[in-house]
């Protein structure tokens, strides 16, 4: 696509979206007489996490520009770096980070042919290479380059003389990976002028660069992955996905520091070129925004809740995300990420007889972790009588008929939606084997199970079983029908809380698990309305 673009629309895919650039005028030189160079460098550190999208998206920008790209894995500098990443770890988390980041960018649809990798040791321990930290070194003061790495190396109150060399070292790969211009985030603009002031000096040539936006994360600040509710891991399951979006700083007309806002602007509307949110007709109706723009001034307008725009980014990140979880379901990718960034807690007695993890500390799967929903007691009940709680005016205490000797009480708030002489001997469906839970003083002793619309609480429906079944059926997912339902339901493995995420209401009011129905001997389980729907 780059050789039918003229210059300029070259230099604007190259710079859209970007937050400075220094020597604009140079690129623009090399483009009138051939395809810019240009590298982005990542250490090799924590886990990368969804911000990592927004310089994906720009390097997908500069290969549609006609660009020659390399991508640096700097694994020296991650040492470097107060050893954030230990020297026995540097190798796997190469071999993570390749491996994530390639599904990123397959993921959307960027080809790797057109892109170049290298590692930072395949060259950064060169003869050549390491006389001239030194020459770097005999010029740079300990002042300089402690304010050039201020912003990206580890600010401790005794640095090592490692951190010193970080931003040096960054100069000097521009040289050697033979580029026109840098790429990075503007947390990196003291780094880059350094490298404007020092390679001269060496007698290299001064380079360009391309500096994006800090992305705010979820809790408004920057996204890191040092902070573990400020972002969320490529690898995070849906129901974890959810979880974070859910508890992310988004204020209600507020687009200062909005980390769910700005990865509307920066990732989706880049890649994808459109945004889609879904509500009550009521509330505005479903509607799909081409311009980023318009986004920002109705949620500033609060006519976009929060909770409708946290909904779309939670489907289109999903998307995003499900090539790469795919990538990494194999064996070996899924003992690549336990290796690269072992969980110190699951170390503990390896190779000395712990029966949780295998020789090389790993935890091993056991029949208890396995994530079948034939592991959920559902069951088909009858409401016997629905009566106020005595300490709560928002809940009832409903007597339900689960098959059983004595009927099980269940306190819900579901006469909110359903009128008290409605739910009166109507079929229900419930989770039977949560652990009991007081709720007020009086113990809940199952979960009755509803459809609801994200972003409209006063749409709830129960869920509804065939016509002409009975109590205490059994109630399975499609293709699960033998599995052997839990006694009790551990609350510290969450089994509930995974599996509920898969559950939702399909286009024909049909409540399934990953599209494959919920249903009894009889037929489907189903709701009246909530097409699309959540079940919970």
């Amino acid at each position: 696509m780059g050789e039918q673009l003229s210059p300029d629309e070259k230099l604007h895919l190259i710079t859209r979206n970007l937050q400075e650039v220094l020597g604009e005028d140079k690129i623009k030189q090399v483009l009138t007489e051939r395809e810019l160079k240009v590298y982005w460098g990542t250490a090799t550190t924590g886990k990368p996490h969804v911000a990592y999208f927004v310089p994906m998206s720009k390097i997908a920008d500069f290969l549609k520009a006609g660009c020659e790209v390399t991508i640096l894995f700097a694994d020296l500098h991650a040492f470097l770096d107060n050893m954030k990443a230990p020297w026995e770890l540097l190798e796997l988390r190469v071999q993570y980070y390749e491996q994530v980041i390639k599904a990123m960018l397959e993921s959307i649809g960027v080809p790797l042919d057109k892109l170049k990798f290298i590692k930072g040791t395949d060259f950064q321990l060169s003869r050549e290479y390491t006389l001239d930290v030194y020459r770097l070194s005999s010029m740079v003061t300990e002042h300089d380059a402690k304010k050039a790495g201020a912003e990206v190396v580890k600010q401790v109150d005794h640095p090592l003389l490692s951190g010193l060399l970080y931003p040096g070292l960054q100069a000097l790969d521009e040289e050697y990976l033979k580029v026109d211009a840098q790429f990075g985030g503007v947390d990196q603009r003291k780094i880059f002028t350094l490298a404007e002031k020092y390679l001269p000096s060496l007698g290299y040539a001064k380079r360009s660069h391309l500096m994006n936006p800090m992305v705010p994360g979820l809790t408004g600040a920057k996204m890191s992955s040092s902070e573990e509710e400020s972002k969320i891991d490529l690898l995070d399951r849906k129901e974890d996905v959810k979880k974070k979006l859910k508890k992310a700083f988004c204020e209600p007309g507020n687009i200062e520091n909005n980390g769910v806002l700005s990865f509307v602007k920066h990732v989706l509307f880049p890649l994808i070129g459109e945004f889609s949110i879904k509500r009550d007709p009521k509330f505005g109706g479903d509607k799909t925004y081409t311009d980023f723009d318009e986004v920002e001034k109705e949620f500033g307008e609060e006519l976009i809740h929060p909770g409708d725009l946290k909904a779309g980014v939670e489907v289109a990140l999903n998307k995003l995300l499900d090539p790469i979880r795919k990538k990494f379901e194999t064996p070996e990718l899924r003992k690549l990420s336990n290796t690269a960034y072992p969980d110190p807690s699951k170390n503990k007695g390896a190779g000395k007889g712990n029966p949780k993890v295998d020789l090389e500390g790993n935890p091993k799967v056991t029949e208890e972790d396995e994530l079948v929903p034939s592991r959920l007691d559902i069951r088909v009940g009858k409401v016997i009588s629905v009566e106020k709680h005595p300490d709560a005016d928002s809940l009832y205490l409903e007597k339900i008929d689960v098959g059983e000797a004595e009927p099980r009480t269940v306190v819900s708030g579901l006469v909110a939606y359903v009128s008290q002489e409605a739910l009166q001997d109507r079929l229900v469906v419930l989770l039977c084997n949560l652990k009991p839970q007081k709720m007020r003083g009086v113990e809940s002793q199952a979960m009755l199970l509803c459809a609801s619309i994200e972003g409209d609480p006063r749409r709830v429906e129960p869920l509804d079983p065939p016509e002409g079944s009975s109590p205490g059926e059994r109630v399975f997912v499609e293709g699960y029908e033998t599995g052997k339902p839990d006694d009790k339901l551990n609350p510290k493995k969450k089994l509930w809380e995974k599996l509920q995420v898969d559950l939702k209401v399909s286009g024909q009011c049909v409540a399934q698990w990953q599209d494959k129905h919920l249903m009894t001997k009889l037929g489907h389980i189903t709701c009246k309305t909530l097409k699309g729907g959540n079940i919970s």
